[in-house]
């Protein structure tokens, strides 16, 4: 719906921190000739959690910081200042509103409980003239080109990718033009250190396999380099089931997790790539992972909070349990699997761990010792620098036995050292770090 062209917009940033493809900022800026933008370190999202967690540990919070920064100098080029809070949008919006004439609010549509939580507490905050937008834009096809309703949803995740591959299109991003500058803004707000969100700063572990910043710029050097400088998507998937280094997979999760870049993004160089350079299986097999996470969106638009229920979407009753003890143990890497150990040694000490680890330590959490998937899924929250509410729940249920996998399998943790740590190089790597 056009706006009125004399009112402002403004920006609502949550999960989606970038400038290049971004519907809901390409809608604001077609609407108004001036747009501000806000972004909200909640308070909420470093508190313990009902597990006994914080909600995010330091690696993500320092991912985001570095996301925050280089948001709001992108925005600047547009002639768009972003506003920062470390206060809950309830408390800060509403006085935005006031400020600066604002009618209309952009934002991503998120669907989870929490988030909904804060849409509801922060439209009860500010007048009923003000217009919300939501827009659906996390996805790779979106929820209106699926041709099936959420309730549609198939059980098994083949179904819907191959129904999405043959029925579904990818859509083109639209680029942003620079709007009309405001004159005189002033903005006294200011982004966080680490310490404001009660961190000790930290230097990134020489081992890490995620070494690197987090914010748009990063993303799109992180995908040049990996297609087009080293061409190591030609060979995604013979590594991409790696433990040791950078370049095993292309490790564009957390800068997907929080938006930095998006699945579009990524799926039209894939092409571009394709076109130029080599088609194979290990091209499409991106494209794959990518239709994995758009799948674990859709489930948990289907099935609500049933994602984070014990029983999953399965409604399965199981004996569960949650010895304080046991959980210790597991995130300290002192199981009886050296695998495992040094699996959680190496997220405990940098905030990564690969794929292939995290399906090994989730099932040997559920499958072996029993305990309550639900506690699992809350420490990867927790300390998960690529975080997403969505794959996360999704996975750990699959791995459960309360989610989408059919045949309900279990890692045999020892035969999968053997066959991706054949010479016990990885383990050898973290769990020398107990020592320190």
């Amino acid at each position: 719906m056009q706006e009125k062209q004399n009112e402002n917009g403004l920006v609502w940033f949550r999960n989606d921190l970038r400038v290049h493809d971004n519907a809901v900022l390409a809608s604001a800026i077609k609407n108004h000739k001036s747009v501000i933008a806000c972004y909200c370190f909640d308070p909420k999202h470093y508190e313990i959690s009902s597990f006994g967690f914080k909600k995010t540990e330091k690696y993500r919070a320092q991912f985001l910081i570095d996301t925050i920064k280089e948001l709001k100098a992108n925005l600047k080029h547009l002639n768009i200042e972003l506003f920062v809070y470390s206060k809950t949008p309830e408390a800060v919006i509403s006085t935005l509103i006031e400020k600066h004439n604002i009618t209309s609010i952009y934002l991503q549509k998120e669907w989870t409980s929490e988030e909904v939580k804060v849409l509801e507490d922060t439209k009860s905050s500010v007048d009923d003239h003000v217009k919300f937008h939501e827009y659906y834009d996390q996805f790779l096809y979106h929820p209106e080109d699926i041709n099936m309703s959420f309730s549609e949803i198939p059980k098994v995740f083949t179904v819907f990718r191959k129904n999405v591959e043959k029925y579904s299109s990818i859509r083109i991003s639209e680029e942003n033009d620079s709007l009309k500058k405001i004159e005189g803004l002033e903005n006294d707000t200011h982004i966080p250190q680490l310490d404001d969100l009660g961190f000790d700063s930290f230097e990134v572990h020489p081992k890490s396999a995620f070494p690197f910043k987090g914010g748009e710029t990063s993303a799109l050097d992180r995908l040049n380099d990996y297609f087009f400088e080293t061409k190591k998507l030609g060979f995604y998937k013979k590594t991409r089931n790696g433990l040791i280094g950078t370049d095993f997979s292309s490790k564009f999760s957390p800068w997907l997790a929080n938006g930095s870049i998006s699945a579009r993004t990524i799926y039209w160089k894939i092409r571009e790539f394709e076109e130029n350079h080599l088609k194979n299986e290990s091209t499409y097999w991106l494209i794959f992972e990518l239709i994995w996470r758009d799948y674990f969106k859709y489930v948990s638009l289907k099935h609500e909070n049933d994602i984070f229920k014990i029983g999953g979407i399965l409604r399965k009753d199981y004996e569960w349990k949650s010895s304080e003890r046991q959980v210790k143990k597991w995130i300290n890497g002192e199981t009886r699997s050296a695998f495992v150990n040094a699996n959680m040694i190496e997220l405990k000490k940098t905030g990564w761990m690969s794929n292939r680890g995290r399906q090994n330590v989730a099932s040997f959490f559920a499958k072996e010792l029993f305990l309550d998937w639900r506690i699992g899924a809350a420490y990867f929250e927790t300390m998960l620098i690529d975080y997403d509410v969505h794959s996360n729940y999704g996975n750990w249920m699959y791995v459960a036995g309360v989610g989408n996998d059919p045949r309900d399998r279990k890692f045999n943790v020892d035969l999968q050292a053997k066959r991706y740590d054949s010479n016990g190089k990885f383990q050898q790597i973290w769990l020398q770090e107990m020592l320190f």
